[in-house]
């Protein structure tokens, strides 16, 4: 019984709290095809060109980029990207204010620019 309690003790001390333990990052081109085939499946046909655009535009950006720390929070950042998607979490979601304010200013006109692609798409087909 004393062993028992031991290996219950260690089992929760090494658990960190009620977060799943992170996903291993996929490789650039599986990830990539991932997220077209996200796209494919969870995505209106209207949001999915204006999807499927801008990640094979960032994804050739960002082909030759050689800072390992930069490629790690790309990768990462469009993993969570694909992991949302395919569960439905996006819908309605902000932008959190903490990565609003680390956007540089040409992130920032990018952002921007996105939405107001988003906006014309959305006013060109309510018409």
């Amino acid at each position: 019984m004393r062993q028992s309690l031991t290996r219950l003790a260690k089992a929760a001390s090494t658990q960190k709290g009620l977060r799943p333990d992170p996903l291993a990052l996929l490789p650039p081109i599986p990830l990539y095809r991932r997220l077209l085939r996200a796209h494919r499946k969870f995505l209106p046909s209207e949001m999915r060109v204006l999807g499927d655009e801008y990640i094979k535009a960032e994804f050739r950006a960002h082909r030759k980029v050689d800072n390992p720390a930069h490629l790690i929070g790309f990768l990462s950042e469009w993993q969570m990207y694909a992991q949302k998607i395919e569960g439905d979490a996006w819908i309605g979601e902000k932008i959190d204010g903490g990565k609003l304010a680390k956007l540089s200013d040409e992130q920032v006109y990018q952002l921007y620019d996105l939405m107001q692609s988003i906006e014309k798409h959305r006013k060109g087909g309510s018409e």
